[in-house]
């Protein structure tokens, strides 16, 4: 069939654990394009929601680490973190192993990746899922691109992966959605956090929906640690899903600095042309 919704939205744990300690407006603003988002995708009716995502050594650890993994699971679980803190109960998420499967085979003709059978979500995974499949009854097929530990895969992969994705999408019969989750700037877990770059993340977020891919792919890791934080090197989610939406544009539909949130909160789509319309 076809790819028939591609988005990117933040995920950072704050956005529910810290819900009642942030600007009522923005808050309710960034809830209310969650919602839209989640409306979008059950107007594609898709199938499956692949969830690109840069997890937080839940899964994986520096003895390791691949550089891309695609989830292979009949169903998930999460988040691994603390209830009370995240502020999400802890819930099996189903998937779809055959779908995975296909998809993987497909990918794997045109750029190498690791899958796993067993993955538990955390953060970066449950907090987009909270948003948009409130209702856990949409199959969920999880891909981790590595964010966290050096050396990172290059910015021009992450495209390459994106493109093949779609390639994969249109090979089957099923349709698909894609998230791409993550940054922009910020610096979890250190004295800077909820320092956001705001100038940083709106220049960011215009190549984004331009699809400006040699923009994209010009980001150099030294530079976006410096202005963005570790936290920035997530771009890499954004650019994925940039790759998977080649030759169309998008718009965004909320960005906001949220500081108690520790991050630029973001929800910006793709506007797709369906084969099928």
């Amino acid at each position: 069939m076809s790819l028939v919704f591609a988005g990117v939205c933040s995920h950072a744990p704050g956005i529910v654990g810290r819900k009642d300690r942030a600007d009522p407006v923005l808050r309710d603003g960034l809830y209310a394009a969650f919602e839209r988002m989640r409306l979008a995708i059950e107007a594609a009716r898709p199938d499956a929601l692949v969830v690109i995502a840069a997890e937080h050594f839940a899964n994986f650890f520096m003895n390791n680490m691949p550089a891309i993994c695609m989830g292979m699971g009949e169903h998930y679980e999460g988040p691994i973190e603390d209830e009370a803190w995240l502020g999400i109960k802890r819930t099996r998420v189903p998937g779809d192993a055959q779908l995975s499967k296909a998809l993987i085979e497909e990918v794997m003709n045109d750029i190498d990746l690791a899958y796993a059978q067993e993955w538990k979500f955390d953060h970066g995974i449950s907090v987009p899922l909270h948003f948009l499949t409130p209702r856990y009854d949409l199959p969920v097929i999880p891909v981790n691109i590595n964010c966290q530990g050096p050396p990172l895969i290059p910015l021009k992969r992450c495209y390459e992966f994106g493109r093949a994705l779609r390639r994969a999408c249109a090979a089957l019969p099923q349709r698909i959605a894609v998230i791409g989750t993550g940054g922009i700037s910020h610096w979890p877990a250190t004295p800077d956090s909820g320092r956001i770059n705001e100038a940083w993340d709106r220049a960011f977020l215009d190549k984004f929906i331009g699809n400006r891919r040699e923009e994209l792919l010009a980001y150099k890791d030294e530079q976006t640690w410096r202005e963005a934080g570790q936290g920035g090197f997530e771009i890499r989610t954004f650019i994925a899903v940039a790759g998977a939406a080649e030759g169309h544009t998008g718009e965004v539909w909320f960005y906001a600095p949220i500081p108690i949130f520790a991050v630029g909160c973001t929800i910006a789509v793709m506007r797709l042309r369906h084969e099928d319309e």
